[in-house]
Parts: structure tokens; sequence; C-alpha cells
């Protein structure tokens, strides 16, 4: 399986998301994804993204029902994505959307350490 773990940001929007690309990594992974009715090989192109704290997950970009904007245009954004984005990246839902000029930086830079936060 390939993850990675994404920060989305909006207007007033911080949502740190997990991501799956469900392309196995062995016969027992390959297996259960095909009987699940995934591909089960590389050429799988499904994203499967989970909301923070598995408060939501998606398959599809537009199975959003709940604050459908922010999520449907980051999933559509990481699907088309997937290959270039690594773990950490902001996925910027108004600069995509053209409504501002200059993509927001990770909170990780705005606020203190975590370990310092606990």
């Amino acid at each position: 399986m390939e993850i990675k773990c994404l920060e989305v940001r909006d207007s007033l929007t911080f949502v740190p998301v997990i991501c799956i690309r469900p392309v196995p990594e062995n016969d027992e992974q390959r297996y259960l994804l095909r009987r699940d009715g995934y591909k089960g090989d590389d050429s799988e192109h499904c994203i499967i993204y989970i909301n923070a704290q598995c408060r939501g997950v998606a398959y599809y970009c537009y199975d959003w029902p709940v604050n459908p904007r922010t999520h449907r245009v980051a999933h559509n954004y990481i699907a088309q994505n997937w290959f270039t984005l690594r773990d950490g990246d902001v996925i910027d839902v108004q600069f995509i959307l053209g409504e501002t000029e200059t993509k927001k930086v990770s909170e990780r830079h705005d606020i203190a350490p975590y370990s310092a936060l606990a």
C-alpha cells in the first residue's frame, strides 16, 4: 500500500488527512484487495482519502457529503497529483481554485513543535 499523510487547508480550515493508494505489496494484500473489488496491481488509480481521525472516508472525491468544497477539491487534487506529492505537503484548496495567489505554508511552521504541545 502507498500511504501519504497530508495537510489540507482552506479558508479558516486545517485538516490532517491520510491517503491510501491500494497497490499490493504482497500476495496476501493482492488477494484481499481483489476480493474487495480493487484491481490489485500497479494500475490502481483509486485514492482512499481519510478525514481527520477517521471521521470520514471516501473512495471517490464526489462521495463527500459534509464540507464538499474542501474535501472534494482536495481529494481530486490528491488523486491527480499522487506521484508528485510527499508526506506533509499542503493541499491548499483556495490556491488550487485560484482564489489566492500564494500557496499556504504548513501550520507546522507557524506553531510550536508538536512535542511542546503535549
